[in-house]
């Protein structure tokens, strides 16, 4: 069994061929799936995928690449998307200096109003953080002062050592199809030292497809494949890493654990 931490079913490439992607994932022993938001006005599409399907999940939050255009977003808006059945998650959140199409500032503030959210809820914050390591970091240490609250890094890409930051935090790490490209060296010895219970794998779907299926539309049964390259990596069989990244899916998003109804 495996589980699609993150991916994007309503963006183009994916929209137009929900029931085919879903069906191509499960037949290869895909039993999960994260849909995740990045905009306020994609929240209702994205949570009625998860109403249709009982293995899919939703997400609500504010990307940082919109942050510009919710900067007046109120925190109790955000706070009441959160209260439906089929919402586990908090997100994507989070910075992106890269392409800074948003304000810097108001990526940061945010970034702070969701923390706060998934403190008050306990839902998991589900991160994204690009050439923003020191801000990332700096804030969510800040933050984890204020109370401690759930959260993982997703498609991690960055240095070993915000990894090792971010897990002395508490934080949990998904790995994407990233780690299968062969510049991807770092990434690969880092993925050997993420503690079994602090891992997920994640398509990023319809982005980011590992080897073999690179430069094509990323779907959510590629995580078999990016599942088969980290178990490799640390010496595990498919099925022990299925498993595990499996239980810790459940434990992180109790929400869904919890059998909330469909």
């Amino acid at each position: 069994m495996l589980i699609d931490s993150h991916c994007h079913l309503v963006y183009e490439g994916l929209k137009e061929r929900q029931a085919e992607v879903l069906a191509n994932a499960r037949a290869l022993g895909v039993q999960g799936f994260l849909n995740i938001s990045t905009r306020e006005s994609e929240w209702g599409d994205v949570i009625a995928v998860a109403e249709r399907e009982n293995d899919v999940w939703a997400t609500v939050g504010i990307h940082p690449h919109e942050a510009d255009q919710h900067a007046d977003l109120g925190r109790d808006i955000l706070l009441k998307a959160t209260e439906h059945d089929r919402v586990i998650g908090i997100g994507e959140t989070g910075l992106d200096y890269y392409y800074d199409k948003s304000d810097r500032q108001v990526q940061q503030d945010l970034f702070r109003m969701h923390i706060g959210v998934a403190r008050e809820t306990g839902l998991p914050l589900v991160i994204h953080t690009r050439d923003a390591d020191q801000d990332t970091g700096d804030i969510l240490e800040d933050e984890m002062g204020k109370g401690a609250f759930p959260a993982l890094i997703h498609c991690f890409t960055a240095s070993p050592a915000f990894g090792r930051r971010v897990l002395e935090m508490g934080l949990s790490i998904s790995l994407s199809g990233i780690i299968t490209f062969k510049n991807a060296k770092e990434l690969q010895e880092f993925a050997k030292e993420i503690p079994t219970d602090r891992l997920l794998v994640e398509t990023d779907s319809p982005f980011l497809a590992p080897v073999p299926h690179r430069g094509k539309t990323g779907e959510p049964a590629f995580v078999r494949n990016t599942a088969e390259f980290v178990a490799d990596l640390r010496g595990e069989s498919l099925e022990e890493l299925g498993a595990t990244t499996t239980a810790h899916f459940f434990n992180l998003f109790s929400k869904a654990r919890d059998g909330v109804p469909a």
